[in-house]
């Protein structure tokens, strides 16, 4: 749990995503101001100064690298820990090298998130289905093509209807 006077500023363009973890964190007693890229979120940093930040890595106004460095730079006591659909070591090094407490893979949980700044393991999560592993896989290249299902298609190596249909049944 974070300190009671902290303030975390959360930063991801998937406004579900980010919405939904805002709620879950407010309901653990946690002030929580979300962005939905890097330039609201450096304007959000200037007006309320945040103790702590949770940015995700891969956003289309910017990396979450680059906004963590600038965050960084205006206020380096700030905490921060990056989420990643992409998870990799050589990411997760950089991210440390700049300075993240801790570098986490989505999906992640409200509890999960909150163990990250005090270095502790949360309670380990259920490994999710392969239907649900392919719908989360469906989703990111579907964002890497800004929502085009033919080029996502092509790029999973699907026909067009057959990725439609797959979108239109959801997550299995």
């Amino acid at each position: 749990m974070l300190p009671p006077e902290s303030r975390l500023l959360l930063v991801d363009d998937d406004e579900r995503l980010r919405e939904r973890m805002a709620l879950a964190l407010r309901r653990r007693g946690v002030e929580v101001l979300t962005a939905e890229g890097p330039q609201r979120a450096l304007a959000v940093q200037e007006a309320t100064r945040p103790t702590h930040a949770v940015l995700d890595l891969r956003m289309p106004g910017g990396s979450g690298l680059v906004l963590m460095a600038d965050l960084l730079r205006r206020e380096p006591g700030l905490q921060v820990v990056l989420l990643t659909g992409f998870g990799s070591i050589a990411t997760a090094v950089e991210a440390m090298r700049l300075g993240a407490v801790n570098v986490l893979s989505k999906p992640i949980d409200a509890d999960e998130l909150l163990a990250a700044f005090s270095g502790q393991v949360a309670e380990q999560a259920e490994t999710p289905s392969l239907a649900q592993a392919e719908w989360e896989h469906i989703q990111r290249v579907l964002v890497d093509c800004d929502g085009n299902v033919s080029e996502a298609a092509r790029r999973l190596g699907l026909h067009r209807r057959t990725l439609q249909r797959k979108l239109a049944v959801g997550p299995g």
